[in-house]
């Protein structure tokens, strides 16, 4: 007779999973071994964050929920901030905890915590597993839950009798398809009279744009209408075949070179954004009017109220709203003579000898193909990376500007050279974010990855302690020292370089691709651009007064 566990390893096989991450207690042993007789590959980590975000990771790239486990207690605990970066990131997530047996207990209190109550507030959907029968519902509806607009993590706690326990067979719940519904003709035809009436109309796609499903309509879109576009930073790339079209990324959320032609837009039209990320514009009373096209309705915030939604499945939603628009828009591109200015100016100093964010950013583009993967873990690089490197391929610049943690940057990357490893991969992490999850360098190696990752070391949390100065506070608690990065990626049986001047970074980093396996490069940074162009560059650029 199956036990609860195989029947959890079988309805996950069901749904395609492939690989579990995570670290198993005693509590998961019955799952282990289903895992063992099972198809599924169990990817076993050095910290159970680094499992979820491994897991997120593999749920925003393919769009089907990557799974993760743990233990009880301690270990469920660690998938808090995992399930947080999912959530607040819309990815679908599954995550599987143990527990102490629930209808007998021979230890008494020891290592319980309500990991069900704890998750709650950081997941769609959080429930325990009380009765083996049941498993194959259980995990069908989880994993429904975590795949529908808007995506996110599901925790299901399977305890150690109830995977134990033995039933009678059980079927198993196949998937369906489901389509999401259309936006309704009466608000597509509210749309296109708005856009063919601007003057001066803008696109903007924000991070669920990015959706493995909706890019290709997208990029449609865009091209059908001609009107100029400019990204969020989770909706990098999402416009393969429009690149003559883009103003720019909002790395900021106001005064940047982008602004300009968002400070000039009449009509903003903003597809696929959520009010999770940073602000990419802020709206005001005086400012343009803002047609939300979404999966969902607007969230209304104090700086995005939307004066028309189209709300359906945004791919199919904007293939409607084209048929009704193309050839119609007198002035599709008045904004697209600022192009060529912004661009310009974000790209200066892209080739000078110095360790320069700009020229950082530079090197790197050069070194990556279309469809190579940058996942970015979270500092001051960020804003570089999100506001100077071009994408043309969706996903292919994973950042998190949703809960912004760091520690994320070199789990996600690992995942990514997981899925698609024929694609050049990249970590960038700051030396303060690396260390947050720097073990799980032995994974990557254990796991044969190809994998390079770029630690831009400034012995400092650099991103605080920018604000710190800007703010005019005294330069305090910041600073850090780090160990032999070379040395240390050695240590974990990966290879390591550091790179010395400037004009080794793009010789150095092709080597690194070339020689295969987990490659770790230092490279140091200048952060003075940080003051001279993101505070006092822009300070002095005055909003452009729109056209009568």
């Amino acid at each position: 007779m199956p036990k609860g566990s195989d029947l959890l390893v079988a309805a996950l096989e069901n749904e395609g999973v492939d690989r579990i991450f995570g670290i198993p207690g005693e509590e998961n042993l019955d799952v282990v071994e289903s895992i063992r007789k099972s198809s599924i590959q169990l990817i076993l980590t050095r910290h159970e964050q680094a499992a979820a975000f491994m897991a997120a990771t593999h749920g925003r790239l393919t769009g089907k929920p990557g799974v993760c486990i743990t233990t009880l207690g301690p270990g469920a605990l660690n998938l808090t901030t995992g399930a947080a970066y999912a959530l607040l990131g819309a990815i679908p997530m599954i995550m599987i905890t143990g527990q102490k047996g629930i209808r007998s207990s021979r230890q008494a209190r020891f290592q319980i915590v309500d990991i069900v109550a704890a998750m709650k507030p950081l997941t769609k959907l959080s429930r325990q597993i009380i009765s083996a029968k049941t498993i194959p519902a259980v995990v069908r509806e989880a994993f429904r839950i975590a795949e529908e607009e808007r995506p996110g993590p599901v925790h299901l706690e399977l305890p150690e009798d109830i995977a134990a326990e033995e039933c009678d067979d059980v079927a198993l719940i196949p998937p369906h398809p489901v389509e999401l519904p259309l936006a309704s003709p009466l608000a597509l035809d509210r749309a296109a009279e708005m856009i063919i009436k601007a003057q001066r109309p803008l696109a903007m796609l924000g991070a669920a744009a990015s959706r493995p499903r909706s890019t290709s309509d997208l990029a449609q879109f865009v091209i059908r209408t001609g009107i100029p576009y400019f990204t969020t930073q989770m909706g990098k790339g999402t416009v393969p075949g429009g690149t003559e079209l883009y103003m720019g990324t909002a790395a900021l959320s106001e005064r940047d070179y982008v602004h300009e032609a968002i400070e000039q837009a009449d009509l903003i039209i903003t597809i696929g954004h959520d009010t999770i990320e940073k602000p990419p514009f802020i709206m005001g009373d005086k400012g343009p009017k803002v047609i939300h096209v979404g999966y969902q309705p607007a969230n209304v915030e104090q700086v995005y109220f939307p004066q028309t939604e189209v709300v359906g499945d945004i791919g199919a939603s904007l293939r409607l709203l084209a048929d009704r628009i193309e050839d119609k828009i007198p002035n599709a591109q008045a904004l697209l003579p600022l192009r060529e200015g912004i661009l310009s100016r974000i790209a200066a100093r892209a080739t000078e000898d110095r360790f320069t964010p700009q020229r950082l950013v530079h090197d790197v583009r050069a070194v990556m193909p279309a469809d190579g993967i940058l996942a970015l873990d979270n500092g001051m690089y960020k804003i570089w990376f999100a506001r100077n490197y071009r994408t043309r391929v969706a996903n292919t610049l994973l950042l998190d500007n949703a809960l912004a943690t760091m520690g994320a940057g070199l789990p996600s990357a690992m995942t990514a050279a997981m899925l698609y490893p024929a694609r050049r991969v990249m970590a960038i992490c700051g030396d303060g974010g690396f260390m947050m999850n720097s073990q799980e360098l032995e994974t990557a190696v254990r796991l044969k990855l190809n994998l390079v990752v770029l630690i831009i070391e400034d012995n400092a949390f650099g991103m605080i302690r920018w604000k710190q100065a800007v703010d005019q506070f005294p330069d305090f608690g910041m600073t850090f020292g780090n160990p032999d990065f070379v040395r240390y990626a050695e240590a974990y049986g990966a290879k390591g370089t550091r790179v010395g001047a400037v004009s080794e970074i793009q010789s150095t980093l092709e080597q690194a691709f070339a020689g295969g396996g987990v490659h770790l490069v230092v490279v140091p940074i200048d952060y003075s651009e940080n003051e001279r162009v993101l505070v006092e560059e822009l300070r002095h650029r005055l909003p452009a007064p729109p056209e009568a």
